[in-house]
């Protein structure tokens, strides 16, 4: 009698415990989903269009109105029809739709396209005892060494230790001084400084 009631028990569950484990299972998986977080977004933020860059417009069907300007210190682009427009701080895309819409008044569902096909926004210089002194113009901010380095280095008697760095805000200017010779032994390695556009970099 007791051998059956044992065997009773075995068969109940076997039949009815048991299929509930893969339910268990699934409903574990459930639950620990919304832990997993979603992947970062990789997107490179658009280019900001600003003073002094080339733009190519391209007007569909229209080689007329397809043109380069020159995006001047106002900020603004002269356009055919549309005379003056502001352009500075705004993406590639949003030129596109403002000139579409502003060409409306004349033409039918103007298709427009806006590439940048110069950057000449960002500019800084570099005079006193290096290589080759000028303007050094760049997609985006350099530091002091690099635009060392894209001037070509130091003559025989500069003193590097001595480099000063100009920036003007307007009215007044401010100096920075930057040793090299501390700089590449990585000591005060902070004055190795992002520089802003307009900046002068001096090599006594």
């Amino acid at each position: 009698m007791r051998r059956d009631f044992v065997r009773y028990w075995l068969l109940l569950f076997f039949a009815v415990l048991l299929p509930l484990r893969p339910a268990q299972a699934q409903s574990l998986t459930c639950d620990e989903t919304p832990n997993l977080k979603p992947a970062k977004s990789s997107a490179v933020p658009a280019y900001i269009v600003q003073a002094n860059d080339v733009l190519e417009i391209y007007v569909w069907k229209d080689p007329n109105l397809t043109r380069k300007v020159i995006v001047r210190p106002d900020g603004r682009i002269s356009f055919p029809l549309i005379q003056d427009m502001h352009v500075s701080g705004l993406n590639p895309e949003t030129i596109k739709r403002d000139i579409e819409e502003k060409l409306k008044q004349y033409i039918e569902a103007p298709n427009v396209t806006v590439i940048v096909e110069a950057i000449q926004s960002y500019r800084v210089f570099v005079t006193g005892k290096v290589a080759k002194p000028g303007a050094i113009m760049a997609e985006k901010p350099i530091s002091v060494l690099q635009a060392l380095a894209l001037a070509g280095g130091f003559q025989e008697f500069a003193n590097p230790a001595d480099t000063v760095i100009i920036r003007s805000t307007g009215e007044d200017s401010n100096l920075f001084r930057f040793n090299y010779v501390e700089a590449i032994k990585g000591k005060n390695f902070n004055q190795n400084m992002l520089l802003k556009s307009g900046d002068v970099i001096v090599v006594p």
